[in-house]
Parts: structure tokens; C-alpha cells; sequence
């Protein structure tokens, strides 16, 4: 019944994408900037869901389109502070090297063994920082081996063209120069088939293009995930975890 629902929100959902971007020309707006902008909300599919959910949507340039690149010296860090990862969410160049810092008075174990980057840095005491490199592009959802409550994902992407869903679900991408792209759409808790299936080839040219509202199955809450082993944590969850 569970699988029935989630490919009729999948139907439905990929309908009113495609019908959005079939009408691009329509819905661009002319702009003196010859950049383009590029704008999607992201809303529950079901009626009367309040719940918000992190979004990300990003663009890879095309052969012919001109890439754009992230900013050089730019340090990106996963800050451990009070059984949490701050940010929850963190996007980074592909090659990009991220620090682990632990300022927490007690040990933490950070590891991601999902589909992007596969590690696990172990043990390691208060004060000390670990680093990883995102050698290629993908989503990695990361994890404390002993405190199941704290979670994060980064997101390693080609080029810096990119936008954070704000609390209201609207994402907006600026200063992308015209050209053809590949874009992908990640929404946290919404399985990979169904975000696999919103991948899209899209054409910009200069100005604000919308593709409107896009509906997804947020789930009313979080899953909860296993240790690094594979197996449940040895004490009672006092909440749940994202995955």
C-alpha cells in the first residue's frame, strides 16, 4: 500500500514538473542582467502538511555552457557541538576538503558509509579535528557511531550554482549564465526514486525562469538509522534521526 502511494505522489508529482517546464518561456521573465535565475517551491504533497524539509537544487553545466566555479580558499567545516552537527546541511565543491572539529567535551565517531562519500574517521577526543575530501559529486549523509541523534548531510556538487530551500520551501538559484544544464532536485527524508526521477535537462537564457510548485512526499518524521555496523544503537533513542 506504502509503494502504491509513493508512485502515484511520483505521477503526480513528475506531471506537474514536466508540464512546468514545458512552459519555461512562458514564465521567464526579461531582465537587464544577462544572467539567468532560476526558482522552485517545494511543498508537501499531502493537504495540511506544515512540515518543512531541507532542499537543495543545483545545476551541472552542459558541454558549451561556461562553468562556474566555486571560490578558492574557501574552508568548509562540520562543526561537532553539543551532540550536533552544525550545519545540518553543507554544500561543497567536488574536491572539496571539510573538517570535523570536535569541541565537545567526550569522544564522537563520525562516519558515512551511504551513496557519497564513504568514511569513518573513528574515535576521536574533545579539541582534536579530523578532514575529508569529497572527491566526487553525490549526496553523503553523515553520522555520530555513538550518539544516534546527530546527523548532517553535504552535498558535493561541480560548479557553485546551487540554492538552500528557505523555511517557506522556495529555492532560488542566481547568476547562472545562459546555457544548457543538467538539474537535480534533493529533498531530505524523499527516497532517491523518486528524486532520481526529477532529473532534468533544462535550457536558461537570460532573466527569471519559474518552474513553479513541485510536491513531494515529506515524511511526517524522520527515520531512524543504524551504527556503522549495521546494527541498532545499544541505548534507547530518546528521538529520532533522519536516516
Amino acid at each position: 500500500m506504502k509503494a502504491q502511494s509513493i508512485t502515484s505522489c511520483l505521477l503526480a508529482a513528475l506531471a506537474i514538473f514536466s508540464l512546468a517546464l514545458s512552459q519555461l518561456s512562458a514564465q521567464r521573465v526579461p531582465a537587464h542582467n544577462p544572467m539567468a535565475e532560476l526558482r522552485l517551491q517545494i511543498v508537501p504533497d499531502q493537504p495540511g502538511k506544515h512540515r518543512s524539509a531541507s532542499a537543495v537544487m543545483w545545476l551541472d553545466p552542459l558541454a558549451g555552457t561556461p562553468a562556474v566555479l566555486f571560490p578558492s580558499g574557501r574552508h568548509y567545516v562540520l562543526l561537532q557541538k553539543n551532540r550536533t552537527f552544525v550545519p545540518h546541511l553543507q554544500v561543497v565543491p567536488v574536491g572539496g576538503t571539510v573538517q570535523f572539529p570536535n569541541a565537545d567535551p567526550f569522544f564522537h565517531n563520525v562516519f558515512s558509509l551511504f551513496d557519497g562519500k564513504r568514511f569513518d574517521l573513528g574515535l576521536y577526543e574533545a579539541g582534536s579535528s579530523k578532514s575529508v575530501t569529497f572527491s566526487r559529486e553525490g549526496v553523503s549523509y553523515i553520522f555520530c557511531n555513538i550518539h544516534p541523534e546527530m546527523s548532517a548531510v553535504i552535498i558535493s556538487i561541480p560548479a557553485d550554482l546551487y540554492g538552500m530551500a528557505d523555511v517557506g520551501g522556495s529555492i532560488v538559484v542566481s547568476n547562472i549564465p545562459p546555457g544548457d544544464y543538467r538539474m537535480q532536485v534533493w529533498v531530505e527524508g524523499v527516497p532517491q526514486s523518486f528524486l532520481g526521477h526529477l532529473i532534468r535537462t533544462i535550457h536558461l537564457a537570460p532573466g527569471r525562469t519559474d518552474l513553479g510548485i513541485l510536491k513531494v512526499p515529506i515524511p511526517d518524521s524522520n527515520a531512524i538509522h543504524t551504527n556503522k555496523f549495521g546494527h541498532t544503537y545499544e541505548y534507547e533513542q530518546e528521538q529520532s534521526t533522519p536516516y
